[in-house]
């Protein structure tokens, strides 16, 4: 059975291991080995959604099964070490999309509904704080759990390339139901 909790700083540690091996292992059917090594350094942790109480561990049995967060800041992807990208201004749920970031199965659980459990719990706390529509930058990988549960491409886009290779992203967004 899933449970859904917010994360915690104590968290951090097996969080940042969690992405590491699902950035290594689940991307590798959609990009060169060299693309996944760009990944490792334009996703990860970004412990500012911890400290902002809106960042969701899904556990299994007592195992991490895996995280994902939502944001009130206009930051749309990318972790800690990605600076280049965060923007930390804060969005007007009434004419902003709330955004959906840093979503991670662990590679043992995925097809198991963790993905859309978190999403679903992300998305009822973003309604909850008054947002109308969320907004992520979806993976390759994961862009069919996003258009199962109602995302809509708003453009295709890559990464700022690493050491000059680019990452295939997927700009995507949907509409809450009140």
């Amino acid at each position: 059975m899933l449970t859904f909790r917010l994360a915690t700083q104590a968290d951090l540690p097996a969080l940042a291991a969690l992405m590491d091996r699902a950035i290594a292992e689940l991307q590798r059917d959609f990009l060169s080995p060299a693309q996944v090594a760009a990944s490792q350094a334009v996703m990860g942790l970004d412990t500012q959604l911890v400290a902002d109480r809106t960042y969701f561990v899904a556990e299994a049995d007592g195992r991490l099964a895996g995280c994902g967060g939502w944001s009130r800041r206009a930051t749309l992807y990318g972790g800690d070490h990605s600076a280049d990208l965060r923007d930390e201004a804060l969005l007007d749920p009434a004419a902003d999309a709330a955004r959906v970031r840093a979503m991670y199965t662990h590679p043992d659980f995925t097809r198991r509904g963790v993905g859309r459990g978190v999403l679903a719990t992300c998305e009822a706390a973003a309604r909850a704080e008054g947002f109308r529509r969320t907004e992520l930058m979806a993976t390759l990988a994961g862009e069919p759990l996003y258009r199962a549960c109602g995302y809509r491409q708003i453009e295709r886009t890559q990464s700022a390339p690493v050491d000059g290779v680019a990452v295939p992203l997927v700009r995507m967004g949907k509409a809450l139901e009140p």
